[in-house]
């Protein structure tokens, strides 16, 4: 682990100082060798996604896996845009002449070696290593157990692809001992990581947060709520929570929980229920829901804090906005939540209130992502509030440095 660390860093060397050019061409050149190593790509996952199915992942987890040609060409897509973004590193973000003559200019610049540990999606491979080369930086990946055989295969593709233009292999680099124990090793590289980036479920985080000594990117997990309130439209909101919870159940950004106005209409809480159960989603309700459809299960307490990344859902009846907002405040993560509203008071009230990474009025969460957000790849979605928050794009993944000039002045 110290080899890749040290290696790691000689990379980031060369790499912080890499022009725009070479850098581009580095990422034209994975995207298309991602393009041609589709048939090898999608014959590893196929092992990673056999070993799956017969170790009892479930369903939903198995999508998060699994890789097809259309997956395989978003990959290279992504990894194309982020070449035809602008670079974030040397722009100018403050300037200045103090009275005594120094020249001040505020500039970014790469954060350095960043380390990203992740579960089992291996578009995230390709994702988060082509912005962390944009940006400057060299990237240590760990994947989990589960993608190993995938990941590997990428990666190899990715530090081919980047030494044919140029660039030292080593700009990226896949750590392949999966244990716990690997992955601690690699939280406590002080002296060759900048930054470590979790990307997952809220226990991988967690163990990241509490035993990691390089310091942290926080990523979260996504109890992500859609509250309909009384005055929302009723097929809008058929619309967004089906979008939301069932479009990809598995994925941080979808509905986990749905919160009612009591004053919404009884027979279009029961259509947004019909349909739910319509695409297999299980509703665990509280009293009154359960009372009005017959097709949910009775909740508990621990529902309503749950991020389920499966076809699961609570549901739950509020008094008023003020409630929904006190719910979501003690039970969300922090990271996307929504009112369907058509009372421009009511909507201002909850984005006023709600704190999260992304407040939406009338639209799906699911539209939390770099992507659609327009700032290409994401690294992951944060929801803490130092140095980045919401979909960490390429500017995220800078650093500011103070270039000083003067003509001989002292002090």
């Amino acid at each position: 682990m110290e080899n890749i660390g040290k290696r790691a860093k000689a990379a980031s060397r060369v790499l912080a100082v890499a022009g725009t050019e070479i850098k581009n061409k580095a990422l034209l050149s994975i995207a298309e060798a991602l393009r041609q190593s589709k048939d090898i790509i999608l014959s590893e996952n196929m092992k990673d996604v056999r070993k799956a199915r017969l170790n009892g992942m479930s369903e939903s987890m198995v999508d998060r896996l699994a890789l097809n040609a259309d997956r395989v060409e978003a990959m290279a897509n992504g990894v194309a845009a982020v070449a035809g973004m602008d670079d974030p590193v040397g722009r100018v973000l403050d300037g200045s002449v103090r009275p005594n003559g120094l020249k001040i200019e505020k500039v970014t610049v790469p954060l350095g070696v960043i380390a990203i540990i992740y579960e089992a999606r291996p578009n995230v491979t390709s994702d988060a290593a082509s912005l962390c080369l944009k940006a400057g930086n060299s990237v240590i990946l760990r994947g989990g157990k589960e993608a190993i055989t995938s990941n590997t295969c990428i990666a190899s593709i990715m530090r081919s692809a980047i030494e044919r233009v140029g660039l030292p292999a080593d700009c990226i680099q896949l750590v392949e001992d999966t244990s716990r124990e690997g992955a601690n090793q690699l939280m406590r590289m002080n002296d060759y990581v900048d930054v470590l980036i979790p990307r997952g479920g809220a226990g991988l985080i967690r163990a990241c947060v509490e035993n990691s000594t390089v310091p942290v990117i926080e990523t979260g997990t996504g109890n992500c709520h859609v509250y309909v309130d009384k005055d929302a439209d009723p097929k809008m909101a058929l619309d967004i929570i089906i979008n939301a919870k069932t479009s990809r159940p598995s994925v941080c950004n979808a509905c986990e929980s749905l919160l009612f106005h009591k004053d919404f209409p009884e027979e279009s809480l029961i259509e947004i229920c019909k349909a739910l159960r319509a695409k297999s989603v299980q509703i665990r309700a509280d009293e009154r829901i359960c009372a009005l459809f017959a097709g949910c299960v009775a909740a508990d307490e621990s529902d309503w804090g749950t991020e389920y990344l499966d076809y699961i859902i609570s549901a739950k009846t509020v008094d008023s906005t003020k409630e929904a907002v006190d719910h979501i405040a003690r039970y969300g993560t922090g990271h996307s939540e929504c009112i369907v509203t058509n009372n421009y008071f009511t909507a201002n009230e909850f984005i006023s209130n709600v704190d999260a990474a992304a407040v939406y009025v009338n639209a799906s969460t699911r539209f939390t992502d770099g992507g659609e957000f327009g700032f290409g790849a994401e690294i992951g979605i944060s929801t803490q509030k130092l140095h980045a928050r919401g979909p960490l794009g390429l500017k995220n993944l800078t650093s500011e440095k103070y270039i000083v000039k003067g003509t001989g002045q002292i002090r």
